[in-house]
């Protein structure tokens, strides 16, 4: 277990290292001032400053990501299934979920904090609009991309539809959205700091605007670390669910 752990992630781990000890190095060797490039000691300093109130951003943050994750996994399984069941309702759908996917989500998001005012529920919604086509396509896929003799199987037997959905459909499509679950993941820490980035009374997003406009480039890159830190926790619980339920199909 702990050979197969190393041999799995030593190699980012490498890879990692190096590229921080070259970004320690180099601007110095290159006389990049600290407000320009600030070396991974300063951000690192700036990230355990606690006269900034890292844990409350963090909170915000954190909560409008794991709420539009799970908004956009919930609603792109929903309209998936949808999808899939029914020919109708695939007409119907596929188009305006199309256009709705190609509208500027930086555009958009000023009219979600419209309507809903500051706070988390609209950056949650943005990260959720921007998270939930994958999770939609790779439902359909996952439910209609199956073995036609496995639908035979369940003709022969007399399964009524809803019966072959559950016990044949489900469980082939549970690899598609659990691999859609992971783009969601990333997808969703976009959409949240894009909300925070628009208007936001608190987020890293927020500290990130507040930095720049301060030149403190230090404390922008420490809530950057912040941000990734959040964004693989959450991409490597879901990989965690996928080795759990589809161990068979896992992917990297």
């Amino acid at each position: 277990m702990t050979r197969g752990a190393l041999r799995r992630y030593v190699p980012s781990l490498v890879l990692f290292g190096a590229l921080l000890l070259i970004w320690q190095v180099v601007p110095p060797l290159l006389r990049i001032r600290e407000y320009l490039l600030p070396g991974p000691v300063a951000v690192v300093r700036a990230a355990l400053n606690f006269s900034i109130p890292w844990h409350a951003h963090i909170w915000v943050t954190t909560l409008e990501i794991l709420g539009g994750f799970a908004l956009a996994g919930a609603g792109g399984v929903a309209l998936g299934v949808a999808i899939a069941w029914s020919g109708t309702a695939a007409r119907a759908l596929v188009p305006f979920l199309v256009v709705v996917n190609t509208l500027p989500k930086v555009a958009v998001a000023p009219l979600f904090l419209l309507w809903l005012g500051y706070g988390v529920v609209p950056n949650m919604l943005i990260a959720a609009l921007i998270g939930f086509f994958p999770v939609v396509i790779n439902t359909a896929v996952g439910l209609t991309q199956i073995d036609e003799e496995l639908l035979d199987l369940g003709r022969v037997f007399g399964a009524p539809k809803w019966k072959v959905f559950v016990k044949i459909r489900l469980p082939n499509a549970l690899p598609y959205v659990l691999s859609a679950l992971k783009i969601t993941a990333t997808a969703a820490v976009v959409g949240a700091i894009v909300g925070e980035f628009v208007a936001s009374q608190a987020g890293l997003g927020m500290v990130i605007v507040n930095a720049q406009t301060n030149l403190n480039t230090p404390v922008a890159f420490a809530a950057l670390a912040w941000i990734s830190v959040i964004g693989l926790g959450l991409y490597g619980a879901v990989g965690l669910a996928a080795r759990a339920w589809a161990p068979w199909a896992d992917t990297p």
